[in-house]
């Protein structure tokens, strides 16, 4: 396992944001940290990273214990922060090159490096460029870059792509498809539920410094939801008392409901039959909609539609 975790804690003060989770990543995975605010993510990020102490239980990285090897393992992972932290005063090559230098790399090598970086993330054209006039999309591509300079084994990215417009986002997918298929292992976190079911192999949802659910994204939907949601909206106003009335009227007509302060969310293995029952049960919704479950759902039902600041 080139990432193994028993137990592994992290308290700062009388507050422990990790409670004794358990983790293995092997090689060539693309791994997931899923959670609310404060869930204990990025506390874990930074152990794995070496940047922060467990302060208690097992951690070793790539085989090597980060309390006593940081630099060492450091040298073999590259990290994606969630924050662009590009130098705006340096072009787009600039900043590969001299963080490239960093890693105590040759020169001649760097400067290959560099090129072959930036044809991978489709920015030779913005070479010379300043950073300060590429889009967020670039400027997200050119970071990404800039934590492969080294040739990592482990590629640890906090939150890819926040903040980027669909299109931008797919191509950042994109890439991260291609290192993936060369053997780099991906260790990432994400609030976008698209993104850890097109990325993640496998995933781990935390609440509260613990882990509630383990799996791949199928396992977790298998688990955790139903095959089909049915979303149903009753009322001009679709306030939630309204809802909550209707919710004991079809109760039995799926497997689990669920009030939201707008539509009520029935799950079933055939959220077209479900729909068919409501109307039969003389219900008229305003608006229905039948989808597949996703992770989204799983996540809700797991951490709680509770906003957490």
């Amino acid at each position: 396992m080139l990432i193994h975790a028993r137990g592994l804690r992290k308290t700062f003060g009388d507050f422990e944001a990790v409670r004794g989770i358990d983790v293995d990543v092997p090689r060539g995975q693309a791994f997931g940290f899923l959670g609310p605010n404060g869930a204990g993510k990025s506390s874990t990020m930074r152990m794995v990273a070496a940047v922060s102490p467990p302060t208690g239980g097992t951690l070793r990285i790539l085989g090597m214990d980060p309390a006593e090897q940081s630099s060492a393992i450091k040298a073999r992972i590259g990290v994606c922060p969630q924050e662009d932290t590009l130098d705006l005063e340096l072009s787009v090559r600039d900043n590969l090159y001299v963080y490239g230098r960093y890693f105590g790399l040759p020169r001649k090598e760097v400067r290959a490096r560099v090129d072959e970086l930036l044809a991978f993330v489709q920015l030779g054209e913005k070479a010379d460029a300043m950073v300060d006039d590429l889009s967020g999309g670039m400027k997200r591509r050119l970071t990404i870059a800039r934590s492969l300079i080294n040739r990592p084994e482990i590629l640890l990215l906090d939150e890819p792509t926040t903040g980027l417009d669909p299109q931008a986002r797919h191509v950042v997918w994109d890439r991260l498809f291609r290192l993936k298929a060369q053997g780099v292992t991906l260790v990432l976190t994400t609030h976008y539920m698209d993104e850890a079911e097109q990325l993640c192999d496998r995933l781990v949802v935390m609440d509260k410094g613990h882990i509630v659910a383990e799996g791949s994204p199928l396992e977790l939907i298998r688990a955790h939801a139903t095959r089909e949601v049915a979303e149903l909206r009753f009322g001009a106003g679709g306030a939630q008392a309204e809802h909550e009335a209707v919710a004991e009227q079809v109760a039995g007509l799926a497997d689990r409901v669920e009030v939201l302060p707008d539509r009520l969310l029935l799950y079933s293995d055939d959220g077209e039959r479900t729909l068919a029952q409501v109307h039969a049960a003389g219900l008229r919704p305003t608006t229905t909609l039948v989808r597949r479950a996703t992770l989204e759902d799983v996540f809700l039902r797991l951490t709680g539609r509770t906003l957490v600041d």
